[in-house]
């Protein structure tokens, strides 16, 4: 299900934008020293202030797409690998970082934290993926490889695709 190409846009901004405001908090933060000067941790503070911001916004952004884009590629039956996946990914991220934002308890913080890196890691690229196969399976199947050559297939790509007739109903 394609998104409009303006959501799509602002979609795609936010995510990219969560991920160098995550990994440049992560490049600060693992670059703070109490000894040092304090430009990494007035930086990593920067950081995660936009990065919680911007999170907000994506919230926003992902409630808005389950009814453009989750609920209408799911009742046609695609990608239901990647779908499925990207919500799950996405869940996880949104409750680490409450987790991480309310959770008082310092022995669980550091594994809501790391769980909440390595997600965050893999996000770009299983977004990539979900891309890829959404596009994938967008493009119009062929009956047969001679229809493949033809001029009319390449103009016409519905002229390559057999149609079944519908199946008898019979009370039986």
């Amino acid at each position: 299900m394609r998104l409009d190409p303006q959501f799509r846009r602002a979609l795609y901004a936010a995510f990219v934008l969560l991920a160098l405001t995550g990994v440049g908090w992560l490049f600060a933060d693992w670059h703070k020293d109490p000894d040092g000067p304090e430009f990494w941790q007035l930086l990593a503070a920067d950081l995660l202030m936009a990065h919680g911001g911007l999170a907000m916004m994506t919230l926003m952004l992902l409630g808005a797409l389950v009814p453009l884009h989750v609920r209408r590629a799911w009742r046609t039956g695609r990608n239901r690998l990647t779908g499925p996946v990207m919500v799950g990914v996405n869940a996880a991220l949104i409750l680490t970082a409450f987790g991480l934002y309310y959770a008082g308890s310092e022995t669980l913080r550091p594994w809501v934290s790391d769980l909440h890196i390595a997600i965050g890691l893999a996000l770009p690229v299983l977004l990539i993926l979900h891309i890829w196969f959404g596009r994938r399976s967008a493009r119009p199947a062929t009956s047969s490889s001679e229809d493949r050559g033809s001029p009319s297939a390449a103009r016409y790509p519905s002229a390559a695709v057999q149609v079944r007739p519908p199946r008898a109903r019979g009370g039986g």
